[in-house]
């Protein structure tokens, strides 16, 4: 078993600000109500699940396609996070998973398949499942 965590220490109220970090020490980040919600410096949650999801799904990606025997160049994934915060709660709504991939000798059909597969069963969109929409736009370049 792999064990990762990530950690926020926050001061104050819900005006107040919090640095959130993670176990290698590579993120280390301001987190407020204003960088949530209004845009200021700094991340949120909705960034970080988007960033982790991009990467977890870009590797299984990568993973699937060269098990199935094809050689990759190269493969760039936004995952766009939708909070919406009119809700009470706020909730996210939806993930747009976009990728692009350059793989010498695959076909668009092939390519979607496993794209599909990848958005089914990375353990990131796995835990996500919950969201009530995740759509997903792949191409070859």
């Amino acid at each position: 078993m792999i064990n990762q965590f990530g950690k926020t220490e926050w001061q104050g109220d819900i005006k107040g600000h919090g640095d959130i970090t993670t176990k290698s020490g590579t993120v280390n980040a301001l987190i407020s109500a204003g960088t949530r919600f209004e845009g200021q410096k700094g991340t949120n949650p909705e960034e970080l699940i988007g960033a982790a999801h991009s990467g977890c799904y870009t590797m299984f990606l990568n993973h699937v396609l060269s098990a199935a025997g094809h050689q990759v160049e190269s493969i760039t994934t936004t995952s766009t996070v939708t909070l919406d915060p009119g809700q009470s709660p706020p909730k996210i709504t939806k993930i747009h998973v976009s990728t692009e991939a350059k793989i010498p000798g695959l076909s668009a059909e092939e390519f979607q398949k496993q794209a599909e597969f990848a958005k089914a069963n990375c353990p990131v969109s796995q835990v996500l499942s919950a969201v009530p929409e995740m759509t997903l736009e792949a191409k070859l370049s």
